[in-house]
């Protein structure tokens, strides 16, 4: 008895029958599934093209670049060369401290101003550690600092 339950689920091996009802995929999963994967890939480059910085927004790093290659002679930033700092489309502060003192200049179009641009996403600051010079052979740190308005 035990050799013809053996042969009867060979027999329905060879057949096909336990094989059919083992690989068959409803065709509505199936759809399911391929729509749950493009809607997550989709997804997934929304969020990607989200977290690009948009390079067409000024950047307080790259005005504070800027300023600083005009003002700076071998290593050491000379508050003076502000008065000369020019070219600039987008409205900008840039400041240099040290010593107890302060020399601020204001760059670019008149676009926005600083009045008009109240909310925190129109600001972008940078500032860096800079070696200033604040009287013949004098040389103190300071800092460079730029505010950018958008």
């Amino acid at each position: 008895m035990g050799e013809n339950m053996s042969r009867s689920s060979a027999d329905r091996s060879l057949h096909g029958e336990e094989a059919e009802s083992r690989a068959a995929v409803e065709p509505i999963a199936a759809l399911v599934a391929v729509l749950a994967v493009g809607a997550a890939l989709g997804l997934y480059v929304v969020a990607l093209d989200d977290a690009e910085p948009d390079q067409a927004r000024p950047t307080a790093e790259a005005t504070l670049d800027q300023v600083e290659a005009s003002v700076t002679t071998g290593g050491v930033v000379e508050p003076e060369r502000l008065r000369g700092v020019g070219g600039f489309r987008d409205v900008a502060t840039v400041a240099i401290e040290a010593d107890g003192e302060r020399w601020t200049v204001r760059l670019g179009g008149e676009t926005t101003t600083p009045e008009t641009a109240r909310n925190t996403d129109a600001v972008a600051v940078a500032e860096r550690p800079v070696t200033v010079s604040v009287g013949p052979g004098r040389n103190v740190r300071g800092t460079l600092r730029a505010v950018v308005y958008r």
